[in-house]
């Protein structure tokens, strides 16, 4: 049996105002928890509509609870005073008699609790309709939290990217091994080839996009996305100073005028006409103050929205965006495409690597980064060994070497 805080038994109407104000003070919990949440992204994403609504969302939420569990707490003191006055009055009374008081205070709980049952039933039909918010734009709105990080399949198999730091105008060719794909790439002129640091806007895209037809939102059937500079700069791990804000202008350009032209299929499509790899892009918000980027939209080729929407993409780690050298990143990508749980391990020849890779450094220069790679030990979930005497790699993945190292150090 339950008892009160003064080891008094509860009656059964006490124990379902006790058990909902349980609920409600953990429902507040949970919204100030988010609350808090949404005040730190606010405090650095200069005055974002988006979350000041969510805010308010929260606020309107929290009032009806606060209300409610107030009106319980009286409801608890009042119930005490009449417990202590009928103590007081009548010290012989038979325990089961006179209860009509109990039934109709249980009477009016249960009708209480219908009608909280019947407001959250309906602001749950109001939840489900949310996502029609969607449905008269043209564009994808990037603005999930707690999403996993993805990378498509295509630009994990194929070099797309060029490896250097510096302006790259040297158009490249590639084709796999067994002949059966092939791909061009054509830098712009004026920005030159777009970089493996550019990915990360593609792979910050896709991430979101991803995660949303998990969610089944409507508004994934557009290859247009608008986010805000400031959650893609802390998504990716880059600083929030102004000189990002310039890096992700240059980046755009590049995957702008960056063409491809290939007969590797996405989405059991195959696209024949070059392209870019952004169909465009735009500012649409600036900074009043300095004329900062706030926020982007962006268009995605047909190629890669095909991949995205057939799922073609692998989840990756988090600490990709730590890797330094394009090189680095590189090498993940590739560990990440032909390691797994079916293969845990995956060899390569030096030169091939470097075809894959899109290294255009000396076989000489590409071994020394290799060597180095390999005794850094960066690659996030993957070992890198490299055999000198069969001038050949093998990517490992970390658990597994873990897993095998335990077995055989219980044999011996």
């Amino acid at each position: 049996m339950m008892t009160d805080k003064n080891d008094r038994p509860m009656s059964t109407a006490a124990m379902i105002y006790a058990l909902e104000l349980v609920e409600i003070e953990e429902q507040l919990e949970a919204l100030e928890r988010t609350d808090q949440r949404l005040r730190t992204m606010a405090e650095q994403s200069f005055n974002n509509p988006d979350l000041e609504r969510r805010r308010n969302e929260i606020i309107d939420k929290a009032a009806p609870l606060e209300r409610r569990r107030q009106a319980i707490i009286a409801a608890e003191e009042a119930a005490a005073e009449v417990f202590t006055m009928r103590e007081e009055n009548r010290p012989n009374a038979d325990l089961f008699g006179d209860i009509q008081p109990e039934l109709d205070f249980l009477a009016n709980a249960r009708n209480e609790a219908k009608k909280i049952e019947e407001d959250r039933g309906e602001k749950r039909g109001r939840s489900r309709l949310l996502p029609a918010r969607y449905t008269n734009q043209d564009f994808f709105v990037a603005d999930i939290l707690g999403y996993s990080l993805k990378d498509d399949h295509a630009t994990m198999e194929a070099p797309v990217f060029s490896l250097k730091t510096q302006k790259d105008l040297t158009p490249w060719e590639w084709t796999s091994k067994d002949g059966a794909k092939h791909i061009e790439v054509s830098p712009s002129v004026k920005y030159g080839r777009a970089t493996q640091h550019d990915k990360d806007i593609l792979i910050f895209v896709i991430s979101q996009m991803t995660e949303a037809l998990n969610r089944e939102r409507p508004d994934t059937k557009s290859q247009a996305v608008r986010f805000t500079v400031h959650n893609y700069l802390v998504a990716t791990n880059k600083p929030t100073g102004g000189v990002e804000y310039q890096r992700l202008e240059r980046a755009l350009d590049r995957l702008k005028g960056t063409t491809i032209k290939t007969d590797i299929r996405t989405g059991n499509k195959r696209v024949k006409e070059a392209f870019g790899i952004l169909d465009s892009w735009a500012i649409i918000e600036r900074s009043p103050s300095d004329e900062r980027m706030i926020a982007v939209e962006v268009t995605l080729s047909r190629w890669l929205y095909n991949a995205i929407h057939a799922h073609e993409v692998l989840t990756i780690h988090p600490d990709y965006f730590r890797l330094r050298k394009p090189l680095e990143r590189r090498l993940y990508e590739l560990a990440r495409k032909h390691c797994g749980s079916k293969q845990p391990s995956w060899k390569i020849g030096l030169e091939l690597l470097r075809e894959k890779c899109g290294a255009q450094s000396h076989i000489r220069a590409f071994r020394n980064q290799i060597q180095e790679i390999s005794e850094a030990h960066t690659l996030p979930e993957y070992h890198l060994i490299y055999n000198r005497e069969l001038d050949q790699i093998t990517f490992h993945m970390k658990n597994q070497q873990k897993l095998a190292s335990s077995f055989f150090s219980r044999k011996n």
